[in-house]
């Protein structure tokens, strides 16, 4: 494994990260797809699953939200393992998936009720966490019209609302700005990293999009399984001697080709 690679900016003494995931691994049929991949995130923290279509940021989704079972490594969420403990670390789970899961037919209020329902928040508390949500993401003026009537960057803060509802210590968004425009991805990246700091919720964004990585946030990229670096940006485009992360992500996963270029001579 990298030297850079595996759990990153350990949460301090006492205190669990908001996700650790410990050495998972993951297989389709003879088809690696996790090749023992640790990562963590820190509480009150952004951090970056970076990688290209098909480096297995989805499935690793997959495992955290218990869609898929766990058959190799842990995976904890603030300390409760998410294979033991299902249903205490999902409850401190909000996720966006990255296909679209509202209800377009229906209002932006409807579709959040609910999501509420499900976690059992009563309809009361409801109302009182869809206004508070709904404010989060810029959409207040709107919660009583049809999803089907929003913009697709609407359609993704509504999604972002409904994963705030029930206040989760640990978000995933899983491509959460694929097809929308540049105006509509910087919103999106803005209402996300501005709960961070005021909500101190530990956030986990994958994506494919060097431009969605800050100099501030902590990255982890994953390529073809694998985890080959991780840490704070800045450390990791330093530890590559590149002038950028895109750069830095270039001489990692050009590195792993040439690898595998030189094992099979």
């Amino acid at each position: 494994m990298n030297p850079e690679a595996g759990s990153v900016n350990p949460a301090g003494p006492g205190v669990p990260p908001a996700l650790q995931v410990d050495q998972v691994g993951h297989r389709y049929g003879s088809r690696v797809a996790l090749d023992d991949v640790s990562l963590s995130v820190r509480p009150s923290s952004f951090t970056v699953l970076l990688g290209l279509n098909g480096a297995g940021k989805s499935t690793l989704f997959s495992l955290i939200t218990r869609l898929y079972a766990i058959r190799s490594g842990h995976i904890r969420i603030l300390g409760h393992d998410v294979a033991r403990e299902s249903r205490a670390a999902l409850s401190l789970l909000g996720v966006v998936f990255q296909s679209r899961a509202l209800d377009a037919a229906i209002s932006v209020r409807q579709n959040l009720i609910y999501h509420a329902a499900l976690h059992g928040i009563s309809r009361r508390q409801a109302d009182e966490q869809i206004a508070r949500v709904l404010g989060l993401v810029g959409l207040s003026d709107r919660r009583e019209e049809r999803v089907n009537e929003l913009s697709g960057g609407q359609v993704r803060r509504v999604e972002i609302a409904r994963a705030l509802l029930h206040r989760p210590k640990l978000l995933l968004l899983d491509e959460p700005t694929v097809g929308l425009d540049i105006k509509a991805r910087a919103d999106i990246l803005g209402h996300v990293r501005r709960y961070v700091a005021d909500e101190g919720v530990g956030v986990l964004w994958a994506t494919h999009l060097i431009d969605e990585v800050d100099l501030n946030d902590d990255v982890v990229i994953l390529h073809n399984g694998r985890v080959l670096a991780s840490g704070p940006v800045r450390q990791v485009i330093a530890t590559q001697g590149a002038a950028d992360i895109g750069e830095a992500f270039t001489r990692l996963t050009r590195a792993v080709g040439a690898g595998k270029a030189e094992a099979a001579k």
